[in-house]
């Protein structure tokens, strides 16, 4: 069984190459909000998901044969497969933490639908706090509290709404779990964190813009002012809320872009997908394999 093997070169080559281009991904973002959101993602998504996809060609191609004159090895498929285990069981355990959180947040629903108020359907939180939030898998469900009910003016909860309605068009709850699994499963290479936050912030950026094409943005600045001044706890997994503001940088952007002129929403790109289709090059070399 010999410990240089065509597996070893191809694992740790992926591993190579992913270090290499987030070691890349922290200069500063370009002006245009469209390629940012291409560079962020593309940034987060390529490096882990070509090493899930390296892991996966490993695994088909098999412990045993050889592929341009090197000899696959029972060693680095024991590691592939391996890694494939930890990343199940990392996605399984934020799938479980999501669960856990959504029903515990069921439990402070109250079956009462707000009268005159919301015209959408909704599920009220016996919470004084102001709280709104997407949460949910593939169809989020809207969760509001009595208190931000109390709390703001029918112009204001509009507002609110129209932010949170963003987030179901665009099923942010659905493609953030998927993220957060990439991030959960390998999350020790370099800038994960910073393109995380980039992401969730543009995120909210994108939800606010939305929101901006049906309501002023004053109007969107001051309920968002509200709902962070209210110290609002974080929104738990399968959740995108209007308030998800940690730092007061990220607070300031968001109501700098509120005012400003709009900018035009970020679309889907065909060159964000070409990039991230690179991870899947490993399963090309499948057919060399014998």
């Amino acid at each position: 069984m010999p410990f240089f093997s065509v597996h070893f070169v191809m694992i740790f080559g992926s591993l190579f190459l992913a270090w290499g281009l987030r070691q890349n991904s922290g200069d500063a973002y370009p002006v245009s909000w469209q390629i940012r959101w291409q560079k962020a993602l593309v940034c987060f998504v390529l490096p882990p998901l070509l090493v899930v996809m390296t892991a996966i060609a490993v695994l088909c191609m098999g412990a045993e044969g050889q592929m341009i004159g090197l000899q696959a090895g029972r060693l680095s498929y024991a590691i592939a497969l391996i890694f494939l285990i930890y990343s199940v069981f990392r996605s399984g355990q934020l799938a479980w933490i999501g669960w856990q959180s959504l029903q515990k947040i069921q439990n402070l629903v109250v079956d009462l639908q707000p009268a005159n108020l919301i015209s959408e359907p909704v599920k009220l939180l016996n919470m004084p706090m102001l709280f709104a939030a997407q949460i949910g898998f593939w169809r989020s469900h809207l969760f509001v509290s009595q208190g931000l009910l109390d709390s703001l003016d029918a112009d204001h909860l509009e507002a609110v709404l129209l932010h949170e309605r963003a987030h179901a068009y665009y099923r942010d709850t659905f493609w953030f779990f998927w993220l957060g699994c990439l991030r959960q499963v390998m999350p020790w290479l370099p800038n994960t964190q910073a393109l995380w936050e980039e992401l969730l912030l543009l995120r909210e950026l994108r939800a606010d813009r939305w929101a901006a094409q049906y309501a002023d943005g004053l109007l969107l600045a001051e309920s968002l002012l509200a709902m962070v001044s209210s110290n609002m706890h974080p929104t738990p997994t399968f959740a995108a809320a209007f308030g998800a503001t940690n730092t007061s940088d990220r607070l300031e952007e968001r109501i700098n872009f509120l005012l400003s002129e709009p900018e035009p929403l970020p679309q889907f790109s065909w060159r964000s997908l070409f990039w991230i289709g690179f991870s899947l090059l490993p399963l090309t070399v499948l057919p060399l394999h014998n």
